[in-house]
């Protein structure tokens, strides 16, 4: 067990060294000075020196890779054009509402799908399977930003239960912030119920169909053993695979509904970063999503152990 966690994390720096070489040369090809943008139009031409060399844009490009590393690797990411706030207090500050909302919508969606998945492959080919089948497939099909908006004209316009615009900081008031949240974990939670219902019934009709299923069901096991005790945790380990890359994805492209909803989150930033050319900010929040999209897979691995214990052995 000790070994196979040390070989995952070992595996981990050499795509965490990817991660930030594509960051960095992705901004770097981006049209426009940095430099220039800051200042503005008509500035002097050895000002515009000056600050090109304070940000260490007149040095080659290995150079200007090896300084931006050895700063990231001290938790210096820059700090932003737009209003000079430090770049890394920014981002866990508007973390805290995508997390939020992408975590609890994730452990919802988990909630509804697995019993539905589990139940819709014990009764595969039946009527229950086939509705629970057509249902996930409606809800998956479903855009977020619509649906969003449909909860939003429901439940805030037209019987007012639940605010429209604004934000509330959880720190502030628990919940009142949370009234503000509850649109968009559900509309996050419904559609990926409908994705991880589907992968949960595929992987609990290929795993009932093995012999220590069977075998199982021959020694008088119940029904109800055999689901959770021999198909589950089976079955669960794909299920976990696509939790993860569904999280690592949220977490990068929630910015649509974090605009329908007005919340002030990581995706958000990051598109409003990108309108107002603010580099530092964009590519503080490229590396931030991608490091956290890494973790979260690299968690994913080392939980793999917990569902089937012949992972370490291979």
């Amino acid at each position: 067990m000790v070994r196979y966690i040390i070989r995952r994390l070992l595996m981990t720096l050499p795509t965490l060294f990817l991660v930030g070489v594509s960051v960095f040369s992705l901004i770097r090809l981006i049209p426009g000075d940095p430099a220039q943008l800051m200042l503005g139009d008509g500035v002097d031409p050895g000002q515009l020196a000056e600050v090109r060399r304070q940000m260490g844009l007149d040095q080659p490009i290995h150079i200007q890779f090896v300084e931006w590393a050895s700063k990231v690797l001290r938790g210096d990411l820059g700090v932003s054009l737009s209003d000079g706030q430090a770049v890394l207090p920014l981002l866990f500050e508007r973390f805290q509402v995508s997390g939020v909302v992408v975590i609890i919508a994730v452990m919802a969606a988990l909630t509804i799908a697995v019993p539905a998945g589990l139940f819709a492959a014990h009764k595969q080919n039946r009527a229950a399977d086939i509705s629970i089948v057509a249902l996930s497939t409606v809800l998956l099909s479903i855009p977020s930003f619509w649906l969003g908006l449909i909860l939003l004209l429901a439940f805030g316009l037209e019987l007012g239960w639940l605010p429209v615009v604004g934000y509330v900081p959880l720190s502030t008031s628990l919940s009142k912030g949370m009234t503000f949240l509850v649109l968009p974990i559900v509309t996050l939670a419904v559609i990926e119920a409908g994705v991880l219902t589907r992968m949960m019934r595929a992987s609990a009709i290929e795993v009932q169909r093995l012999e220590y299923v069977t075998h199982a069901r021959a020694k008088g096991a119940s029904e109800w053993r055999v689901l959770t005790r021999h198909i589950l945790p089976n079955a669960f380990a794909p299920t976990l695979t696509l939790v993860g890359l569904i999280l690592g994805n949220l977490l990068g492209g929630i910015a649509v509904l974090e605009t329908v909803f007005t919340l002030p989150g990581l995706g958000r930033l990051l598109v409003d970063a990108i309108f107002a050319r603010d580099y530092p900010v964009v590519q503080g929040c490229l590396l931030f999503t991608a490091l956290i999209y890494v973790l979260v897979n690299l968690l994913v691995d080392l939980c793999y152990p917990l569902l089937d214990p012949r992972v370490t052995a291979e």
